[in-house]
């Protein structure tokens, strides 16, 4: 099975943008939470987190099905390559979110996009971030307007938990990151420094 390094090696040679990278970053470190709570391997749900956009910037019309194709050809497991096909269902595939990991990597990707979002504009970023500001700002269509709303309900419906208990949990799971995703208290404060010197 490829490993972390290797799908973090892919990661870097597909992905450009830096936005994009975090995000894959994010949905890894929630993905990788839920696989703790429910005592899944973390490793390989971690794989499935890390590289589920790999193609959105090449190939954007054909997302997820040029990725899904590349990650077969390298030799990822198949439970693997079905989570990263599900999560672009029903928009951009026809495979539907069925296994844990489905369900878990479609539930954790649109929200881990907002709960990003909400840190940005926080002045402790996601130190002190509760369920209930993500909520209100879910609810405000114009914030973050790229986050898809419907795909996040539907993934609350597919986690099978109470919204505010999925959005905290993803919390969770984007702190253990969130030096690599610049969204901690300091981090805020250098942008606030870097924007009054005109930076």
């Amino acid at each position: 099975m490829p490993t972390r390094s290797d799908a973090a090696a892919l990661l870097e040679e597909w992905v450009e943008s830096d936005a994009l990278r975090r995000h894959m970053y994010a949905v890894e470190a929630a993905v990788r939470h839920y696989a703790r709570m429910m005592g899944e391997d973390e490793e390989l749900w971690g794989l499935a987190g890390l590289l589920h956009d790999l193609d959105w910037e090449r190939h954007p019309d054909e997302h997820p099905q040029i990725g899904v194709a590349h990650l077969r050809e390298l030799g990822y497991p198949e439970e693997v390559v079905h989570a990263v096909e599900a999560h672009g269902y029903p928009d951009r595939s026809d495979v539907v979110p069925e296994t844990p990991l489905d369900r878990v990597l479609y539930a954790c990707d649109e929200l881990s996009g907002l709960i990003y979002a909400c840190c940005l504009v926080r002045p402790n970023g996601i130190d002190d971030l509760k369920p209930k500001s993500v909520v209100k700002k879910m609810k405000d269509k114009a914030f973050a307007a790229g986050v898809h709303r419907e795909a996040v309900h539907r993934g609350i419906e597919l986690i099978g938990l109470p919204r505010a208990q999925h959005i905290q949990n993803v919390i969770d799971g984007l702190r253990t990151v969130a030096d690599v995703l610049e969204v901690r208290a300091e981090d805020q404060a250098a942008r606030r420094a870097r924007r009054a010197r005109g930076g």
